[in-house]
């Protein structure tokens, strides 16, 4: 299997800004608002709470509370406590958007488990059938033979459509891997989510939101083969073999690798983009109707964040990471600063029971720490599992990184369209 390279988290946090709402951002892409741009609907879901279903920015600042940072203009947003599902703060939560590449959460959520990560799988051309124009591959071959660990690599790191739908093909198919994926949504109380294709291509229909899209790290990061893929920096990819022309293996088969950098940008960094000190994970897109997403985890001082961004309006040069950092940053000193303005709420049949955010609750989204894990606990061994994940990706990164060179000729790039 490819030797992994893990990442780094070597940068210093950026200064908090003042505080300002962003412009209100319709998923009809009709004008509106400010600058033309669509508005989110009036009345949206309430899952997580009632404040989460309003319109706007929602935060809950207490005494000493650092104001919210200036330069936000994601249509949609929500920074939130991997542990304990408390949302700190949101704009237009549950507004159901294109999700592109991050719908990729939910695929290996739902598909990961499926299969061990040393099974082979010789690729037949149909398997790679229905791959959208202009999809990011990784640059999977007809006819050569992968490990399921090198198609994680592919999906997680390049965002490979060619890897997704080859392991859909393993599942049964893409059919049958979208009808798994809307159901585990649905376990996950995703209910902004709408399946269509399992890469996040730009499909009619298909929206999720920056609420569920957090919900689908939650349950990933709970996950230790996840919770490797996404925090990997850089790894080998098996090439095509070929005959070798010249030397004394003339006429014999080699099958070199190639590098593969994860177009996660906090991760690796970028020309303007510094790796984000604490970062292991997760996942990033971009497609012409979706606009950048991207849902990151982050570490520091024992407390765990998630933080979804979808869609910024900014002209700034990866404004995407950088309003993600400028929420992580806001979001680690507002700890216990801010009262909760709603909750990731559990999967159903969670130990806990639904809690008041969930459907069927009174929707005051009062804190519930309960969340899926592999061997179906819940509450806070659930916390716990996702702190000593990211702790444990996080130590094995810093000893790595002091060791490894920057990668030349691929940071600046930008994210292909998934």
């Amino acid at each position: 299997m490819p030797a992994l390279k893990k990442t780094a988290f070597l940068v210093t946090s950026a200064a908090l800004l003042s505080m300002s709402t962003a412009a209100p951002a319709l998923a009809d892409g009709k004008p509106g608002g400010d600058g033309d741009q669509p508005k989110p609907p009036g009345k949206m879901s309430t899952v997580g709470g009632a404040q989460l279903g309003k319109p706007g920015t929602q935060v809950k600042l207490k005494s000493g509370a650092p104001v919210l940072p200036k330069e936000l203009t994601g249509r949609s947003w929500i920074v939130s406590d991997a542990e304990s599902g408390e949302v700190l703060a949101s704009h237009n939560a549950h507004w159901r958007l294109p999700p592109a590449s991050t719908l990729k959460m939910l695929f290996a959520d739902t598909v990961l488990p499926k299969f061990p990560k040393t099974q082979k799988h010789k690729v037949a051309l149909s398997d790679m059938a229905g791959i959208g124009a202009g999809s990011s591959m990784v640059g999977i071959k007809e006819n050569e033979t992968y490990s399921v660990h090198d198609l994680w690599l592919g999906v997680f790191l390049k965002s490979g459509n060619d890897a997704v739908h080859v392991l859909s093909a393993m599942n049964d198919g893409v059919p049958e891997t979208v009808k798994d994926m809307q159901k585990h949504a649905e376990d996950l109380q995703a209910l902004d989510t709408h399946v269509v294709s399992p890469d996040g291509y730009d499909a009619k229909g298909q929206v999720s939101s920056a609420y569920d899209l957090t919900l689908f790290a939650r349950s990933g990061l709970q996950k230790k083969d996840f919770r490797e893929y996404c925090a990997t920096a850089t790894a080998k990819f098996p090439g095509e073999t070929k005959k070798v022309t010249k030397g004394k293996d003339k006429g014999k088969t080699k099958r070199e690798s190639f590098e593969i950098q994860n177009t996660n940008r906090l991760l690796t960094g970028a020309p303007g983009v510094n790796p984000y000190k604490g970062i292991a994970g997760v996942k990033n897109g971009y497609t012409t109707n979706a606009g950048n997403t991207f849902t990151g985890v982050a570490e520091r001082n024992g407390k765990v964040l998630l933080v979804t961004v979808m869609n910024p309006s900014s002209t700034e040069t990866h404004a995407v990471y950088k309003e993600t950092e400028r929420l992580f940053d806001w979001g680690f000193k507002a700890s216990g600063k801010v009262d909760p303005v709603g909750e990731l709420v559990a999967p159903k049949g969670a130990a806990t029971g639904a809690g008041k955010g969930a459907p069927g609750g009174d929707g005051t989204g009062t804190k519930n720490v309960a969340h899926a894990s592999d061997d179906g606990s819940s509450g806070m061994g659930i916390a716990l599992g996702v702190t000593g994940g990211v702790l444990a990706v996080l130590a094995a990164g810093v000893f790595v990184i002091r060791r490894r060179l920057p990668l030349p000729g691929q940071a600046g790039r930008r994210a292909p369209r998934d």
